[in-house]
């Protein structure tokens, strides 16, 4: 029996169908997966490049806390915007040279932006900052992966303990990030996800 052939309006009507699914898993997918994200700036240099592209893996936030080394799209809280610590007069701002410190605790809400970032610093962690190197619990970290800090006075910071299921972040161009040491260490909530490749340009294309 031979099958009868389709309306014009039956084939349009399938074809809308089938984009409206594949839009949907994209959009499924980029919401509760795999989300892409852009490098804007260059404080995760070398890295991550300005412009390059990256794949974050958003499932497994749900099912593990982030370790030390991971690299993490995240809300910062809401003293990013303006570099504000959550306690008052705290930061790499505080109270003279002598005495400067990380910023301990940030502000109590997340902001609207995306940062990527490394972590640091666990919760319970001890945390100082040493020529941009990271002293962790009194030993200074293996980060080989950094770009120089230079002389700048957040270079050299003294020790702050990380709060309960927060994390402290850095970018890898530790002259050169606006990062925990400024606006603190941010909430196990605000993390988005961990990023584990780059996709663009191409000759960055490689797990990180």
């Amino acid at each position: 029996m031979r099958r009868k052939p389709k309306s014009a309006s039956g084939s349009l009507l399938e074809l809308v169908f089938i984009v409206a699914v594949a839009l949907g898993l994209a959009l499924g997918i980029q919401a509760f997966i795999v989300k892409p994200y852009r490098i804007p700036s260059g404080s995760m240099e070398p890295t991550l490049a300005v412009g390059e592209r990256v794949l974050v893996n958003r499932i497994g936030n749900n099912f593990s806390d982030p370790k030390v080394g991971d690299i993490l799209v995240f809300h910062p809280p809401k003293g990013a915007d303006v570099n504000e610590c959550g306690i008052p007069g705290q930061g790499p701002f505080y109270d003279g040279p002598q005495s400067r410190i990380p910023c301990s605790r940030s502000t109590s809400t997340a902001s609207d932006q995306n940062f990527i970032k490394r972590v640091v610093g666990e919760p319970g962690d001890r945390i100082a900052i040493r020529d941009g190197h990271v002293v962790r619990n009194g030993r200074v970290q293996e980060d080989s992966f950094i770009k120089d800090c230079g002389q700048g006075a957040d270079c050299n910071l003294g020790t702050i303990t990380i709060p309960k299921d927060q994390y402290f972040m850095m970018g890898d161009n530790r002259g050169e990030s606006d990062d925990s040491r400024y606006w603190g260490p941010i909430k196990r909530d605000w993390v988005i996800g961990g990023a584990f490749a780059s996709y663009w340009p191409p000759k960055r294309i490689g797990p990180l």
